[in-house]
């Protein structure tokens, strides 16, 4: 496993007794073949796989996943599965099973999307019966009763819409939704003051003006 910021090898996992990571931030990284060009010469006729697999001589196979202090090895799932939010790894799997538990939600994708300033923002796709009436003081309510959320996980942005964009397996095509953000003329909701999650919806100068933040401070290309 390999911290593909520092590229040096992550520290055991940390487990309770009931084996959770008591330090996700340190003990998750990617796994790494770093036999990698050694041993594979590369994909057929496809440099943009070749690049995106193949740094430093090595192969990073895009899965995440930890080492116990035994040396056992363990699955945390794909490296878009996580969130590196304020420097701290938030896995978008468990957010998607708390806000699929809430009756109103049909289905859910939890992504990544750029900060203005700096780092990332957790932005929720649900998929629910009347986007119109949607709740949001009671969702918020409903995310702040959940204990196994974590404090990066309620979502900044909430996406509502009457049919999400899904594969020929019904996943969520959550990098479709992380494409278009808040650029969408479906309801989004932004998360307003601190403390507790509080939602708002968005006007269209409101999502002219977030824009505008990445300009100021110099991040546009991430638009």
């Amino acid at each position: 496993m390999v911290d593909p910021q520092t590229l040096t090898d992550c520290p055991p996992a940390l487990l309770d007794e009931h084996s959770r990571v008591l330090n996700p931030d340190e003990a998750v990284g990617e796994i790494v073949d770093k036999a990698g060009t050694r041993t594979f010469e590369g994909y057929y006729k496809n440099d943009d796989a070749d690049a995106e697999r193949i740094r430093n001589g090595w192969y990073w196979t895009g899965d995440l996943g930890y080492r116990d202090e035994a040396g056992f090895l363990y699955f945390a799932g794909r490296r878009g599965d996580w969130i590196r939010v304020d420097g701290e790894n938030t896995s978008a799997l468990t957010i998607e099973r708390v806000l699929r538990r809430h009756p109103d939600v049909v289905a859910a994708g939890v992504y990544a999307v750029p900060d203005p300033r700096s780092g990332d923002q957790v932005m929720a796709a649900l998929e629910v019966a009347d986007p119109e009436s949607f709740d949001a003081a009671g969702f918020a309510a409903y995310l702040s009763a959940q204990q196994d959320l974590g404090s990066k996980g309620a979502p900044r942005f909430l996406r509502l819409s009457t049919s999400l964009p899904v594969t020929g397996s019904n996943k969520v095509l959550k990098r479709v939704l992380q494409r278009q953000r808040w650029h969408t003329d479906e309801p989004v909701y932004r998360w307003a003051g601190r403390g507790a999650p509080a939602y708002h919806r968005m006007s269209a100068d409101e999502k002219r003006s977030l824009d505008a933040e990445f300009a100021s401070h110099g991040r546009q290309r991430y638009l």
